[in-house]
């Protein structure tokens, strides 16, 4: 059954906003547990038109809005009207038009998060033609095979680097016409090229596409195998912008004082960039495009643009918190930053039970705590975010309960959700004044989530894709021929509809002793750590299971200060026993998170950090297990090999160089 909860007058903050009433999600149980969760629609679906009519309805309604703003080569912002964005995608599409693309061909656009991204975006629909992302750190080979299974008949770099380093492989790519640089001017050039081109001819491909129509090819950078192309056609973004505008309207909807903007730095190679990307341009919300998660490269950014909302990963709210308590260890401040942390997931907290019904709130205490540490901690966290962030859409990962508690009680509320590229983004999320920390929220309005039998998440929905792009069977396959998407991922649902992801199907480690672990709430909980980068839990058909862990090197390099430790080079980190303890400290902390059986007995530091330049990581930051597995071999048989005598501890050790100690 559904049932009606408070609207957005329990809450000052939401007073502006138009937003609908919220109403639980309808579940369904089987065997006493709940088996499925289902949310209507809370925007009709589009029965015509297509994303290309975007910049023109905005045009058309509201020429004088902001609706984009741009940083220049001098790296300054130039605002850009939904007028002036209009034009601009119109004389693209011309161009585009002049250049012999037709209704349907693909183009291929490599290049790192930039407002020529979405321009080109929406020109490319405006002529009627496919976009294929590419990530700008593409392999060779990832590269060639995306522009020939995807047919691309033109392709957009953002430098000439990029370009030149395709060149060998151009005679394998027949299709390949043309190749432009955005660093060459070619963009603006295009849009020069067709000026002799009519503005009908635009209008008339616009009127050719619906939303049945294919929209773009994503390419899923899986964690082994070639990338599948998944067909998102114009509809699919549709339903899942518009539902998404509608639930999370503080953000999209709200008129307040603060004029809202949204700062994307995410890769828009990914479709939850685009998806953003998309629901600003629907919304009007000014958007501005930042291309490196670089902190030095972020901050002046965020001073700079001040946006209110951030689309990110926990992975930077994660650095963005460790920040923030070295530098108050660094003038003496640690004890105070750890009671205003306290003070701030407390508030979070107590903010959450008021708002599920379980809790009268914070205490006047708490509220006067806040008070005093505002000023002192969470007004300066938020200053580095550009003093005006409120919002922050979270996905990739679980963010944490803690660390959700947390920005909450800072004044910086968390959406998290969970999707896929085959879902165009979010199909949960959290919704507006009923938060569940830990858990990635309800079903998207319109969407719904089932449970099988074996835990994994199985989604139904408008914005599912329609199948994987085929050449050889002639172009779409059926990704979900009975309506329900398979998602690869485990969770739970509770009572509420809130749904829980434990992990990955296929990463389920089963130990030798026959006991099922879910490595990924482990590995969130040691990626936290101010030391710890990145973590991999293993154990599959071992004994026991351990870990490799990657070193922080701003964290590392702040506690060496903090610590009187003189540099040494990373492989002799291992050596250092002070550095152990804290380790282990951390890993002893995770392991209460799961049973005695689940729990870490051994890890291994390894002596350089995982990227996604070495191939240890996916471009959204997810661990490429096998190649990882390949590359530390031989540490992972140190950490299963005989017991020393260290004080019944075992270190693992390498061609990788790396070494660690765990407790039994």
């Amino acid at each position: 059954m559904s049932t009606p909860l408070p609207s957005r007058a329990a809450s000052a903050a939401f007073a502006d906003a138009p937003g609908p009433t919220l109403v639980a999600p309808e579940t369904r149980r089987l065997d006493g547990a709940v088996r499925e969760a289902h949310v209507p629609p809370f925007a009709p679906p589009v029965r015509h038109g297509s994303l290309a009519e975007l910049p023109y309805d905005n045009a058309a309604a509201a020429p004088g809005t902001v609706v984009l703003s741009r940083k220049g080569r001098d790296g300054r912002w130039t605002d850009v009207t939904a007028a002036g964005f209009a034009a601009e995608v119109q004389a693209v599409a011309q161009g585009l038009v002049a250049e012999g693309l037709t209704p349907g061909d693909r183009i291929a656009i490599m290049a790192r998060t930039t407002y020529e991204w979405t321009l080109l975006d929406f020109a490319a629909w405006a002529a009627g033609l496919v976009t294929v992302p590419i990530y700008p750190t593409s392999s060779l080979f990832q590269t060639r095979w995306i522009l020939q299974d995807a047919g691309a008949v033109a392709l957009v770099t953002e430098t000439a680097a990029q370009a030149a380093a395709l060149g060998p492989e151009l005679e394998h790519l027949p299709d390949l016409r043309h190749l432009w640089v955005m660093e060459k001017d070619h963009v603006e050039r295009l849009a020069e090229a067709g000026a002799g081109v009519p503005d009908a001819e635009v209008a008339v491909r616009r009127g050719m596409l619906g939303p049945s129509t294919l929209a773009t090819l994503v390419y899923t950078s899986g964690t082994t195998g070639r990338p599948k192309g998944c067909a998102l056609t114009h509809g699919n973004f549709f339903a899942e912008v518009d539902n998404a505008i509608e639930l999370l309207y503080p953000i999209f909807k709200a008129r307040t004082s603060e004029e809202a903007s949204v700062l994307l730095f995410l890769p828009m190679s990914h479709v939850f960039g685009r998806m953003v990307a998309v629901a600003c341009v629907r919304a009007r919300v000014r958007l501005g495009h930042a291309p490196s998660l670089k902190p030095d490269d972020l901050l002046p950014d965020f001073a700079a643009f001040r946006p209110t909302c951030l689309l990110t990963i926990p992975y930077l709210l994660e650095k963005v918190f460790n920040a923030a308590r070295a530098k108050a260890e660094s003038i003496g401040r640690a004890a105070s930053f750890e009671r205003a942390a306290s003070v701030a997931v407390k508030y979070g907290e107590a903010l959450e039970a008021r708002q599920s019904g379980t809790g009268p709130g914070p205490s006047r205490a708490l509220k006067a705590a806040r008070a005093v540490y505002d000023p002192l901690a969470y007004r300066r966290l938020r200053n580095a975010l550009g003093g005006r962030v409120r919002y922050a859409i979270c996905g990739g990962s679980p963010l944490g309960r803690r660390l959700a508690a947390f920005y909450a009680g800072a004044g910086i509320e968390i959406f998290e959700g969970y999707g896929l590229t085959e879902t165009t983004g979010a199909a949960t999320v959290t919704p507006p004044l009923q938060p569940r920390l830990g858990t990635v929220g309800w079903p998207l309005p319109g969407t719904r989530i089932r449970i099988a039998a074996d835990g994994e998440i199985l989604i139904a929905g408008d914005q599912v894709l329609h199948g994987y792009w085929d050449p050889a069977a002639g172009g779409v396959v059926p990704a979900a021929p009975d309506g329900w998407f398979a998602t690869g991922d485990i969770g739970t649902l509770d009572d509420e509809g809130y749904l829980t992801i434990t992990g990955r199907k296929k990463e389920l480690l089963i130990t030798a002793g026959g006991k099922s672990v879910a490595p990924a709430p482990l590995e969130n909980w040691l990626r936290a750590h101010p030391l710890i980068s990145h973590a991999m839990v293993l154990g599959d058909a071992r004994p026991y299971v351990s870990a490799l862990l990657t070193l922080d090197p701003d964290g590392i390099t702040h506690w060496r200060r903090m610590n009187g430790k003189h540099p040494v080079p990373p492989e002799l980190l291992a050596d250092d026993e002070d550095l152990h303890e804290v380790l282990q400290r951390a890993v002893d902390e995770a392991n209460k998170l799961v049973s005695r059986p689940e729990s870490i007995r051994r890890f291994a530091v390894l002596p350089a950090d995982f990227t996604e330049e070495r191939g240890h990581l996916t471009p959204s930051m997810k661990l490429r297990r096998d190649v990882i597995m390949r590359d530390f071999a031989e540490v992972v048989e140190g950490l299963y090999g005989d017991r020393d005598r260290h004080g019944g501890r075992g270190r693992g050790s390498g061609a990788g160089g790396g070494g660690g100690w765990s407790g039994q």
